[in-house]
């Protein structure tokens, strides 16, 4: 039996965002594949401003997500990728959530509502770029319905890592439509 997912909100990142990305990414769990720590709080104050102006210049940025309650619970978004292997230049979708928030559908409903803003930008295609150790990311990206296209080895930490696709101009999955007008809705 499938779960409702949770009713979450996406906002651009504010300064104070910052402060709060920077304490619930303070867990190692959290950073296991992201370097192991929470960068320092300015990392996290330059990302959410860079966010802001992605935001106003392309219509999307990584978001911060808001629960039920109005808790900033972590980011999900798209901006292109950053790397100069890799997928240079497509638009990468991610996401990260404060430990107390995983398993709870989360992430999976705010990357929904991620697939939809973008694609509202006019970007045809987004790849999601997973350490292959992530089993957790890898189940959101096959609940979004996207498929392996690569596997690669990760620069930075000689780890495999995984590229996985989706066409935005393909045949909606219901599931993922309904979740969204739902989710949406409720905003």
């Amino acid at each position: 039996m499938k779960r409702p997912l949770p009713v979450v909100r996406l906002r651009v990142p504010t300064d104070e965002d910052a402060v709060a990305w920077h304490r619930i990414f303070d867990d190692p769990d959290v950073m296991e594949f992201h370097g192991g720590r929470a960068a320092e709080l300015s990392v996290y104050e330059e990302l959410t401003a860079r966010q802001r102006r992605h935001d106003a210049e392309h219509g999307f940025c990584l978001w911060t997500v808001v629960d039920e309650s109005g808790q900033v619970v972590g980011f999900t978004g798209a901006q292109p990728w950053p790397g100069d292997w890799g997928p240079k230049g497509e638009i990468e979708i991610g996401w990260r959530l404060g430990r107390a928030h995983w398993g709870r559908g989360y992430v999976t409903a705010a990357a929904r509502q991620t697939l939809e803003r973008v694609r509202g930008a006019g970007v045809a295609e987004v790849v999601a770029m997973v350490d292959a150790r992530n089993a957790r990311s890898i189940a959101v990206t096959e609940r979004l319905g996207m498929r392996l296209a690569e596997v690669f080895t990760i620069p930075s930490s000689e780890q495999r890592g995984h590229c996985y696709r989706l066409d935005l101009h393909q045949r909606q999955n219901p599931d993922i439509t309904q979740s969204n007008r739902m989710s949406q809705s409720a905003t």
